[in-house]
């Protein structure tokens, strides 16, 4: 019989509730003993192991964040930390692992297999920049929470002849600002990977005014130079420029709280079946994402240490659609 443990790691994503119940059931199918490891590498640095049966899972697909909970982990990153990370799995007779999260939590899976230990990664972060997969698990349901958030503001902000600075989540990938500009209908997208002039975005919002929209959008990715408190002090001294009243608005964490879509929920379903299929064939160091609507492997070194990049023809788009 086999023994793995799941865990999740890093910022906390709608559908890995899903993720984690693909795991158990689809292992306990197997005939395997399946644990969780409580609070990502921190629980299991102290050995944090809970058994986990097909009841223990009941119920939690549509639940957001993760049961097993996650913290950040600095001691993970040391040599002694990954070491009382493996003597935890060897002394709980662990055969395999599956982690679930975004790029840091990847890095210490692949820290994890370079040192001898079996692993599988499944590729959930709602800022869709881990290289390996073209959507992660918590995307959709990130950006159906920012898309809702525009909408409603799109309608005071008409109201009143206002611009808002809608700012969004995203870490230092402008992927969740580009395509809820996209989709909102936004006058601008500043993105990290672009360096924005205030002063050219000042241009297109006073041109969205002399131009008759009764309001106007500007969606700031976190990471990016100015972000949306920054843009709003630069404006500030230049108000009558803008033809508009301008307010920012910054969605936060709010972005990662919600129920998982539908879609969140079926990715993560086939991610987390995909990693014990994997495993029962005794491929390990792969990270679990979406490639060409397929579930397939890359390997945790690609996924680890290669940038994923931005389709910029998005951008372009979006500057056309805005007009």
């Amino acid at each position: 019989m086999k023994r793995i443990a799941v865990l999740t790691s890093g910022g906390d994503a709608p559908g890995m509730n899903a993720a984690i119940r693909a795991v158990v059931r689809t292992g306990l199918d197997k005939g395997w003993e399946v644990f969780g490891v409580r609070q990502g590498y921190a629980g299991l640095i102290v050995g944090n192991f809970i058994p986990l049966k097909a009841r223990d899972v009941s119920g939690i697909i549509q639940q957001g964040g993760t049961v097993l909970g996650s913290a950040r982990c600095l001691e993970f990153k040391t040599e002694e930390g990954q070491l009382k990370a493996l003597r935890a799995l060897h002394q709980q007779d662990i055969e395999a692992l599956v982690v679930i999260g975004g790029n840091g939590s990847q890095k210490g899976a692949y820290d994890l297999w370079r040192m001898g230990f079996p692993v599988v990664g499944i590729a959930s972060t709602i800022d869709n920049d881990l290289y390996g997969s073209e959507v992660t698990i918590g995307v959709d349901t990130a950006l159906n929470i920012a898309l809702e958030a525009i909408d409603r503001l799109k309608v005071t902000a008409s109201s009143h002849q206002r611009a808002f600075l809608v700012e969004v989540m995203g870490r230092n990938c402008g992927y969740l600002a580009l395509m809820a500009g996209i989709a909102g209908g936004a006058e601008a997208v500043v993105i990290p990977e672009v360096e924005t002039d205030p002063e050219a975005l000042a241009a297109e919002l006073r041109s969205s005014y002399e131009r008759g929209k009764s309001h106007a959008l500007v969606v700031v990715a976190e990471g990016a130079k100015y972000n949306a408190e920054g843009l709003l002090q630069y404006f500030q001294k230049h108000r009558e420029r803008l033809g508009f009243e301008l307010r920012a608005t910054t969605l936060g964490h709010v972005q990662r709280g919600g129920a998982p879509s539908a879609y969140d929920r079926l990715l993560a379903t086939r991610m987390g079946a995909a990693a014990t299929e994997y495993i029962a064939r005794g491929e390990y160091g792969l990270l679990m994402g979406l490639v060409k609507g397929e579930i397939t492997g890359t390997p945790l070194e690609e996924a680890a240490h290669k940038k994923k990049e931005l389709d910029m023809r998005l951008l372009r788009l979006a500057e056309v659609l805005a007009k």
